[in-house]
């Protein structure tokens, strides 16, 4: 007959080398789903925020000074790379979001410079 394995020894048939690890995967799954949960109203906010600066910043860039909406990404201050720009032309909007979270608008008004839109 063969001889078992060291690393084999002593352990019972049909458990796995992780099943010990298991309750404790389950309760840091809880643990940052409440995170996330009592967190989420300010990834919300910070998000709402952001897109509404990166659309007035991107507005002014855009129709003010007459940039490319790729160079006015350059104008962002650190933190915000999850932000994203996009424009209508036809509006002359600018609308800046955040993934999921949050999406804001500006348009351009003439002397006025550029508004941010009513919030949904």
């Amino acid at each position: 007959m063969a001889e078992i394995p060291a690393h084999l020894r002593g352990r019972r048939r049909g458990t796995s080398r992780w099943g010990g690890c298991l309750p404790w995967a389950l309760i840091l799954a809880v643990l940052f789903g409440g995170f996330l949960i009592w967190k989420f109203p300010s990834f919300r906010a910070q998000a709402e925020l952001g897109s509404a600066y990166a659309a007035r910043v991107g507005c002014s860039c855009r129709y003010v000074q007459g940039r490319s909406l790729d160079s006015c990404q350059s104008d962002f201050e650190p933190g915000m790379e999850m932000v994203s720009l996009a424009e209508d032309p036809a509006t002359k909007t600018v609308t800046g979001s955040v993934p999921l979270l949050a999406s804001r608008s500006a348009r351009f008004a003439g002397a006025n410079g550029c508004l941010l839109n009513p919030a949904d």
